[in-house]
């Protein structure tokens, strides 16, 4: 039996991720314990596995930042960018990391797994390999790793292949960590130093490339191509998706399989204002001859605006019966939600340029899968366009097609359970006694 520690910042979509990850090393039978907010405490302990509590200074909730930070609201672009990876993730560090050494102190630990927005994790890892446990970043968000073949993550900017390409990179990167983020590079150095007395060696964004595996959770094909990839990079396909046992609402036999089905979303935490994205496709599609079915993430139903009679509405959808009869998705841009779309292939149209949902989106857009809105609230025009392309071209579902294919020659965990392997010697001498 190995011991892990799982790290993972105060946010939702993180947590369910990492929570998959964690049941199924309990089944195999380790030792698992995650350090993470205490509003989540009990689906941890659910999960079967060891809770420990970030400290109140580090248990920011990210699923409502402004609430924290109300000088946060209206922020936009890079401005917006900037205050995020300062305030909500660099400077909780110090007490994250405080939190982290004391886990590792208090029960000796073969792998640290950490999502990489954890900072504590890319502090630690800047130790000699002999003073600390290996260390496994999990990529559930797009991968963020530094390369001459691609722009500096989080600006949403696809590959321009060739010397020009290379070229344009080269440039966007220095406008990015001299520029747009030197106040982010000097804050991360700041508390680096005044942490654990040394500089980061990567830009923080970055660092998870230099863990001793990035376990990137998706298949390498919906990622841009890298030819300077490290060798610590390894894409294991999407994770299993962990969501509960959902009946199908009452209105289930009104869907006509005549009739094209289009899935909006906004997923389960951007849903305080349908107008971003719900509302707009409510009103683009009222006329078109489909059906529109909205979930809303667990809001009341009466939060949604008033449903044209070619839609319905529950608060949460039976994905498994839906998705295979689905001809479209919309949604604002969640990794995970975007995967399985792809996954069974549904070509999508996406409208989403806040955190890791302006690179999500860019990616569909780049992989032919879809089509990318590049706005958060887009018109009900621009909706109405883009499924009716989607809709017309077959070439988008076909695309989304080969993802599917191969998505399905993928299995996640058993991905994950061979770096692991590689890494852990006791993880090794378990699998040789079973």
């Amino acid at each position: 039996m190995s011991t892990y520690l799982l790290t993972c910042t105060p946010a939702h979509g993180h947590l369910s991720a990492l929570l998959t990850v964690a049941r199924h090393l309990r089944t195999q039978g380790h030792r698992v314990r995650m350090l993470t907010s205490v509003r989540y405490a009990e689906r941890v302990r659910a999960a079967d596995v060891e809770f420990l509590p970030l400290p109140p200074d580090a248990d920011i909730d990210l699923d409502r930042p402004d609430d924290a930070f109300p000088e946060r609201r209206g922020l936009r672009g890079p401005a917006a960018i900037r205050f995020d990876m300062i305030h909500l993730f660099l400077r909780p560090a110090a007490q994250q990391y405080a939190a982290l050494t004391s886990a590792l102190a208090e029960v000796p630990t073969d792998v640290v797994l950490t999502e990489p927005l954890f900072v504590a994790a890319a502090l630690l890892n800047e130790l000699p390999r002999d003073a600390r446990p290996a260390i496994v970043a999990l990529g559930i968000f797009p991968l963020g790793t530094k390369s001459r073949d691609t722009a500096p993550f989080g600006l949403g900017i696809p590959p321009l292949p060739g010397v020009v390409g290379r070229a344009r990179n080269s440039i966007l990167t220095v406008v990015a960590e001299k520029g747009v983020f030197r106040p982010v590079v000097k804050e991360a150095d700041a508390v680096a130093r005044a942490t654990i007395g040394l500089p980061l060696s990567r830009f923080f964004l970055d660092w998870a490339a230099g863990a001793d595996a990035l376990v990137q959770f998706s298949a390498q094909e919906f990622e841009y191509p890298r030819s300077d990839l490290p060798a610590s990079v390894h894409f294991v396909g999407p994770l299993p998706p962990s969501v509960p046992h959902v009946d199908v609402p009452e209105w289930w036999n009104d869907l006509d399989e005549t009739r094209p089905i289009v899935h909006v979303t906004q997923g389960t935490i951007a849903t305080d204002d349908f107008s971003q994205l719900v509302a707009p496709t409510l009103a683009a599609l009222a006329g078109e001859d489909v059906t529109v079915v909205v979930s809303t993430g667990g809001r009341p139903l009466s939060a949604l605006p008033p449903l044209p009679a070619n839609a319905r509405a529950a608060a949460y959808l039976p994905y498994a019966v839906l998705l295979p009869r689905t001809s479209v998705l919309v949604t604002n841009g969640g990794y995970g939600g975007v995967q399985q779309a792809v996954g069974h292939g549904i070509p999508v149209v996406v409208a989403g340029q806040t955190e890791d949902k302006v690179e999500v989106s860019a990616r569909v857009g780049w992989s032919g899968a879809g089509i990318n809105l590049k706005t958060n609230r887009p018109t009900p025009e621009a909706v109405r366009l883009a499924v009716r392309s989607v809709l017309a071209d077959p070439t988008f579902r076909a695309r989304a097609q080969e993802l599917a294919a191969r998505f399905a020659h993928t299995d996640a965990l058993a991905g994950l359970d061979g770096v692991l392997h590689s890494l852990s010697p006791r993880f090794r001498r378990s699998e040789e006694v079973r």
